[in-house]
């Protein structure tokens, strides 16, 4: 598996709100797109810088994935994302390679196939995705 190039850097914020501002006028960032991925239990801010999107996720539950990061860790990078040729592909030669692996198949959301692919201690400390499709909201 290759990864061809960053794909997005994901912030766990607790209130979305305020972390927008911080970004918006620090950083002068313009947002792109503001979503709920109910299935990820998030709500999500996207900004692009080039080719790379960086999002602040909060939480929209108190059991979520980025509640429970925040509540451990406190707000910070929660996650890098690589985008891939194939996500099932990349799956099955970590696989071989005899990787832990947290997803076994790909997830999907908004146009995008999607993995987690180790524990964030075999990757030091980062939660680590693989991605490949084209991002669309409308899907």
């Amino acid at each position: 598996m290759k990864a061809k190039e960053i794909d997005h850097i994901c912030i766990a914020v607790k209130d979305l709100a305020s972390a927008r501002k911080i970004y918006e006028d620090t950083f002068g960032l313009e947002l792109a797109l503001e979503y709920i991925a109910e299935q990820e239990k998030i709500k999500v801010a996207r900004y692009y810088l080039g080719t790379v999107a960086l999002e602040l996720m909060e939480s929209t539950t108190p059991d979520g994935d980025v509640a429970r990061f925040i509540e451990k860790k406190g707000e910070g990078v929660f996650l890098i994302s690589y985008r891939v040729d194939d996500v099932a592909a990349g799956l099955d030669e970590l696989k071989q390679k005899g990787a832990r692996l947290i997803d076994e198949k790909p997830r999907r959301l908004m146009g995008n196939r999607y993995a987690f692919i180790m524990p964030p201690a075999d990757t030091c400390g980062v939660l680590t995705e693989i991605i490949d499709g084209e991002f669309d909201p409308d899907k």
